[in-house]
């Protein structure tokens, strides 16, 4: 492992989180969410740095200074970065890549040059139907100081923070999305027992839809049949009970992005689970989950709120964003 490099100066990082690239203020805990490209090269240089912290103490990361690709620098992929930032103590609390994936490039195959690529093999029937209208997701990380407890509703809130922007950014780009995809990551140190128990239980109500992508290197439960008289419950509701106890009786939790995922909406898709063997072989697990098909209090929570703004206000926003791409 490489030594990670030093933070940026928060004033280079200040001037480029600016109100030109200003998404919107959170729902809880007081905190400001940003949009940036590669052209924010010290915000791009910062997330790389936290990213590699966070990821290396959960067991991944790339073994480089930074974790930064040609996905975050190269403005010909289409990607961008939703940042989360702490105010208060001008510090970048979390993010997530993305692509809007109607300016996705091709191969000459004809497969999307996207971030999960190397992962997944998508069907022509992903590509036709789905990709044009898909938020693809990736590279989510919450800072290892905003990952205790300990820093009270800066920490508590995080992920739901991070979730007002992708809802905000559904809202904005209406026109042109109907479903985002990412991947939900388990670390290789999660106990195997815990693993295989959340990949059934999302097989179980999500499904594997094998038909629209292809999993490369796709991971599968040894015996599943032993979990069947572990899921006694009559409904979703009893069984998630069930599985948050039977992880626990194993030492761990439900993975926090797992949980938030699976809880977002009854109709997400569930494409199985892979070895990412370009992140320290993490078990990635692909999902999709429609905008519109999320539960009602979790519309009314972020993309409704994002709403009140009024539409006014929300179309100036995508001008700057679209003037800045």
């Amino acid at each position: 492992m490489k030594r990670i490099i030093d933070s940026v100066d928060r004033e280079l990082l200040k001037s480029e989180l600016n109100e030109d690239r200003h998404l919107r203020t959170t729902n809880r805990a007081g905190n400001e969410l940003y949009v940036v490209g590669p052209d924010a090269v010290n915000v791009i240089r910062e997330i790389g740095r936290l990213r590699e912290i966070a990821f290396r103490n959960d067991g991944g990361g790339t073994g480089e200074p930074l974790d930064i690709d040609k996905f975050d620098t190269d403005p010909a992929y289409g990607y961008r970065q939703l940042v989360l930032w702490d105010p208060e103590a001008e510090e970048i609390i979390g993010g997530y890549r993305f692509c809007i994936c109607d300016e996705a490039v091709y191969d000459r195959y004809g497969q999307p040059i996207l971030t999960s690529s190397h992962m997944f093999e998508f069907s022509k029937k992903f590509i036709r139907d789905y990709l044009p209208y898909t938020l693809e997701l990736g590279r989510s990380f919450v800072s290892v100081e905003y990952q205790s407890s300990k820093s009270g509703s800066k920490s508590l809130f995080a992920l739901d923070n991070l979730f007002d922007g992708i809802a905000a950014l559904g809202v904005m780009y209406k026109d042109r999305l109907k479903y985002f995809f990412g991947k939900m990551t388990i670390y290789p140190e999660y106990n195997t027992e815990a693993r295989e128990m959340v990949m059934y239980f999302l097989r179980k109500y999500f499904g594997e839809k094998a038909d629209l992508l292809k999993i490369r290197k796709q991971v599968k439960i040894n015996n599943p049949k032993r979990f069947h008289e572990v899921f006694t419950g009559s409904n979703y509701k009893e069984n998630y009970a069930i599985l948050k106890s039977e992880v626990s009786k194993l030492g761990v939790n439900i993975p926090p992005l797992v949980n938030t995922y699976m809880n977002l909406s009854p109709s997400m898709i569930y494409f199985g689970t892979g070895i990412n063997d370009e992140f320290a072989d993490v078990f990635d697990s692909g999902i999709l989950i429609a905008f519109d098909e999320m539960y009602p209090e979790k519309i009314e929570r972020h993309s409704n709120s994002f709403l009140k703004m009024g539409w006014r206000a929300i179309r100036a926003r995508l001008k700057r964003f679209q003037r800045g791409s």
